[in-house]
């Protein structure tokens, strides 16, 4: 019997209440709004309440998307999470989740790849489902980043958000993700980390964008040979948010214009893990893609890990 495809059935997202302004931070560190905006793209960004956990903004993007999907909880047989923010060590985010939303037996984990984390979820969750393994996957990416920023850094604070973006996977007959494609090079750790002794994470900034630059290049090109396409084949990309420059360049490298390019970076900020399937859930519910078309994911994050995902919408 042919393996089935993995198609992605629904989306669903969630920003916490907060807004917090470039003009707040710049009452804090020295900076303004017009200094992060010109570097960063970011105009503002979320951030949870002390009392929000990651399992709670979790469980309202999860219940979005398997609304959009028109599935209940009880169908999933793998729900995988993408966090690098986690509300405690064990059991799992996923097992958390599992619980409030009431489902019972699935296999549920989670995956830890920093802002890559979704596409490396995504993966795993489609090659379950091609191999036979699960026919309803639900895949999360959500961050409390908020948790271990330093606010007196102003080189990082200025960057980050929280939040949480959902998808739902279903086996079908018909391609919806027609290739995943994931790498890491361990060798860069310490150019973007949170150490064991430490509360807050650290970033060379410069090193950081270079790498992340060229590394998407790569995997954009990968992604086109895997699939015999070219850059003008790709309907939308929709990129990880970490920098306005970054997204800009890997549009350049598809010679897409930036019209076809899903932006939310300057309301969001950052999110790691959750950028990509936030991203996607903003651009589904404003109707910007056609069935059919080809929608390319992309990430790069602490690893360094980067990785692509090419699928057809709904």
């Amino acid at each position: 019997m042919t393996s089935p495809y993995s198609r992605l059935q629904g989306t669903g997202s969630y920003l916490p209440e907060r807004v917090l302004s470039n003009d707040e931070i710049s009452q804090r560190v020295d900076t303004s709004d017009e200094w992060i905006v010109a570097r960063t793209g970011i105009h503002s960004r979320h951030i949870a309440a002390a009392d929000e956990g990651v399992v709670d903004m979790a469980t309202v993007a999860a219940r979005r998307a398997l609304e959009a999907a028109g599935l209940g909880a009880d169908a999933l047989d793998l729900i995988v999470v993408a966090t690098t923010t986690p509300d405690q060590i064990f059991p799992s985010t996923a097992c958390l989740l599992q619980s409030r939303l009431g489902n019972r037996g699935a296999a549920a984990f989670d995956v830890q790849a920093v802002c890559t984390g979704f596409i490396y979820a995504l993966a795993t969750a489609d090659r379950f489902i091609r191999s036979g393994g699960a026919r309803h996957a639900l895949v999360v990416g959500v961050e409390k980043m908020s948790r271990i920023v330093d606010w007196d850094d102003r080189s990082t604070c200025i960057l980050f958000g929280d939040g949480a973006g959902a998808v739902v996977l279903s086996a079908s007959d018909v391609p919806g993700i027609l290739s995943t494609h994931l790498h890491a090079d361990g060798r860069y750790a310490d150019l973007l980390q949170v150490p064991v002794d430490a509360d807050y994470l650290t970033m060379q900034g410069n090193a950081v964008f270079r790498m992340a630059v060229r590394t998407l290049e790569e995997i954009v090109q990968e992604t086109l040979v895997a699939n015999d396409l070219e850059g003008s084949d790709i309907d939308w990309l929709v990129p990880h948010q970490a920098n306005i420059r970054i997204i800009q360049a890997t549009a350049d490298k598809l010679g897409l214009p930036m019209e076809r390019v899903v932006t939310t970076v300057a309301h969001h900020g950052n999110v790691s893990a959750a950028s990509v399937p936030l991203a996607l859930d903003d651009a589904a519910r404003r109707h910007c893609f056609r069935p059919g078309q080809r929608l390319l994911l992309e990430a790069f994050g602490g690893g360094f890990t980067w990785g692509s995902a090419l699928l057809r919408w709904l």
